[in-house]
């Protein structure tokens, strides 16, 4: 995919036509005004929105040009030939853009924007952790800081976990820092896995009672979790998957009832595409993800800023562990 200035004129009534089926016309009616100025500013200012698939409808529907999960905006910012990257998510998705992109502007429309698994490692505790546990490799979760990948020798994504593992030869490794991503890719794997006690503040509250309740109140639900569950309502669940799994799923095999385990915006999200299935929408906000508002993806066009920056010494070797860890997963069409 290449994304470029070469975009049609912005049509109100053509936009609003195509997601008024999950944003009701009064709801449309406020974001208006931002949306038409920010298809402007994206013309004017040579840029690119890559949202994540946790973005509000207004966002993800109305203003991106890319949408998915870690993995397919990893991929798909490689591609962008905008030299402005707008990226509607979290911070380490920021600066995992910019590593792939370090001649492009990439913004962050809210630098509160973090993460609880990002901000529960650093690189000090990876070399801990290697002491402990010579010659074991060190797998890194995407939502990690650049200067943890650094420290690490392969990224991985909740979508390319196992082939990432799979892909080292090994008996053993640390995998950082999601406790319970660590512990549900072990149990598919069979590689001894050494977890650092890191969790996503989201997946962590969903219990198994959660999946109980919902199958009782939905008779025939299908149940679909986010691997950064814990692994006792992964095992209460039908599928587990990441959000790009989870819509794969939806799209082929088509349950008539369906209960995403994850941030509740995703359901949403591949609702709108789905107006035929019936959704069962359990509710678990990420604040961080909620400040990627159409305001301040406005803003942040106007303005430039906040702009992401990554020390070079330390992009370079992030930026190798990323890379190790797009050449070991082959696109997913």
């Amino acid at each position: 995919m290449s994304i470029t200035q070469d975009r049609p004129a912005y049509d109100h009534a053509a936009a609003y036509e195509a997601v008024r089926h999950i944003i009701p016309e009064v709801e449309w009616a406020m974001y208006a005004e931002d949306i038409e100025a920010i298809h402007r500013l994206k013309q004017e200012q040579d840029a690119v929105i890559l949202a994540h698939n946790y973005m509000t409808p207004e966002v993800f529907h109305g203003v991106a040009d890319i949408r998915g999960d870690s993995l397919a905006l990893a991929r798909e910012a490689q591609d962008v030939e905008a030299g402005t990257i707008v990226l509607a998510g979290v911070h380490f998705m920021a600066e995992t853009a910019k590593l792939l992109n370090p001649a492009k502007r990439v913004l962050l429309p809210d630098l509160r924007s973090g993460c609880s698994l990002a901000e529960s490692i650093t690189p000090a505790d990876i070399a801990a952790l290697r002491a402990q546990h010579p010659g074991a490799p060190v797998v890194t979760y995407v939502n990690t800081s650049a200067a943890v990948k650094a420290a690490s020798d392969i990224c991985c994504t909740s979508g390319n976990a196992v082939a990432v593992i799979q892909s080292l030869g090994v008996d053993k490794v640390i995998m950082i820092p999601d406790q319970y991503l660590a512990r549900n890719i072990a149990a598919l794997t069979g590689v001894e896995v050494i977890t650092h006690p890191g969790a996503c503040e989201v997946h962590e509250r969903f219990t198994p009672l959660d999946i109980v309740d919902i199958r009782q109140g939905h008779p025939g639900v299908t149940v679909l979790a986010h691997p950064e569950c814990p692994p006792d309502v992964v095992a209460e669940s039908d599928f587990a998957g990441s959000t790009a799994d989870m819509q794969r799923y939806v799209e082929t095999q088509r349950p008539a009832k369906v209960a995403l385990i994850t941030e509740c915006s995703m359901s949403d999200n591949i609702a709108a595409d789905h107006p035929d299935l019936e959704f069962v929408r359990p509710c678990n906000l990420c604040p961080h993800m909620k400040r990627n508002t159409l305001g301040a993806i406005r803003a942040a066009l106007e303005t430039g800023g906040p702009e992401i920056q990554v020390d070079p010494a330390v992009a370079e070797p992030a930026r190798r562990a990323i890379d190790k860890m797009l050449a070991a997963t082959p696109r997913v069409k």
